[in-house]
């Protein structure tokens, strides 16, 4: 798959003033309930209303969606409100019946996305059809299994696709549900800068307090739009109610996003920006410079260690480094989270420069 203009064409169609907001709840409960927020969202920004009705749960045992029912809720909901409507479908099965429910945008999740096999069936009931098909990221932060899904899609003649950044497990506990990890989206933009891409606040956050920063964020990095969770009575919610927010809550949310422009064409701007990037440029250098010299070091600590049989990992002093780091940090106005991730990254390198010397390849 190439880049190309016309990846973007579906969204450009909408015409909208403002990024695409894809809004509704996280589980259609019941009718009452899914008409009931279509309706308080239809003079919103949102252009798409969003329910799960078929819900992947983690564990069993929790409540996994009204099943087909639901999409007769949407399909009322649209008649109504004239909103489009969107669900995650998750197998052929579940492809024919949003088809025959006159979804508008079908999107597969993060679970789904794993698959590759899952992937290709989904691709083969939908050939032939002219929906718009977005593909969440995947559970686990792979750059390669993503795209190849929306490969996997395009291949089959699917040419309306997007991609949903809702963020990727990981073993330790951070402030969100799902760490963002920013750089994998910003790679996916830089490999295809016309495939639409959209945030997923809810499912990174985990909670309601910190999706505002997260949208901003998303805008700030030029992505097209948000799918954000919204319930009436969120706290009621039969799904995720930690993470969901009010239309209200929304509404004034939209109204509080800055939009920043891509580019200026002021000269004065275009050198102020022109200097920093050099600083920029300059810094980097230095900060390789450095990081090579300190795995020259950790090279001697290998040497000295082999003469005298001892093991690489000294657990003890590597949790000192850590706390002592994330101290310092954190006065250097660095985050816990960023000093913790760049340290282990810098400790897994001088584990493998000392594992060659115990190796004897230097």
């Amino acid at each position: 798959m190439e880049n190309k203009k016309e990846l973007r064409t579906w969204l450009d169609d909408f015409g909208l003033s403002h990024p695409l907001v894809i809004a509704g709840p996280c589980s259609a409960e019941t009718e009452e309930q899914v008409l009931t927020i279509a309706h308080q969202l239809k003079d919103s920004d949102a252009t798409v209303l969003r329910a799960g009705i078929w819900k992947p749960r983690t564990r069993p045992g929790n409540f996994e969606g009204v099943g087909a029912l639901g999409l007769k809720w949407l399909q009322k909901a649209k008649e109504e409100t004239g909103m489009l409507t969107t669900t995650e479908v998750a197998n052929p099965n579940h492809v024919d019946l949003a088809l025959k429910h006159d979804v508008d945008i079908l999107w597969i999740g993060a679970r789904t996305t794993v698959s590759p096999f899952i992937v290709q069936e989904i691709a083969d009931a939908l050939k032939g059809t002219d929906k718009i098909v977005l593909v969440k990221n995947p559970v686990n932060p792979d750059l390669s299994l993503w795209l190849g899904a929306v490969e996997r899609l395009h291949t089959a003649n699917i040419n309306k696709l997007g991609v949903i950044h809702r963020g990727f497990s990981a073993y330790e506990k951070t402030k969100y549900r799902n760490n963002p990890e920013w750089q994998i989206p910003i790679e996916l933009q830089n490999k295809f800068p016309d495939l639409p891409l959209i945030l997923d606040p809810s499912h990174i956050a985990g909670r309601r307090d910190i999706i505002f920063d997260l949208c901003q964020t998303a805008l700030d990095l030029n992505y097209d739009g948000l799918m954000v969770e919204t319930h009436h009575t969120p706290d009621k919610a039969w799904s995720d109610a930690a993470q969901q927010i009010t239309p209200e809550t929304l509404i004034k949310m939209m109204e509080d996003l800055k939009v920043r422009k891509e580019i200026s064409a002021s000269e004065e701007f275009q050198n102020k920006l022109t200097a920093l990037r050099s600083k920029i440029d300059i810094t980097d250098t230095q900060i390789l410079e450095i990081l090579s010299k300190r795995m020259k070091i950790a090279e001697e600590i290998g040497q000295v260690k082999k003469e005298k049989n001892v093991a690489i990992l000294q657990t003890k002093r590597w949790n000192e480094i850590l706390g002592k780091m994330v101290l310092e940090g954190e006065e250097k106005g660095l985050s816990e989270e960023f000093v913790l991730r760049m340290f282990k990254a810098i400790h897994q390198e001088s584990i493998n420069h000392q594992q060659k010397i115990l190796d004897g390849i230097r």
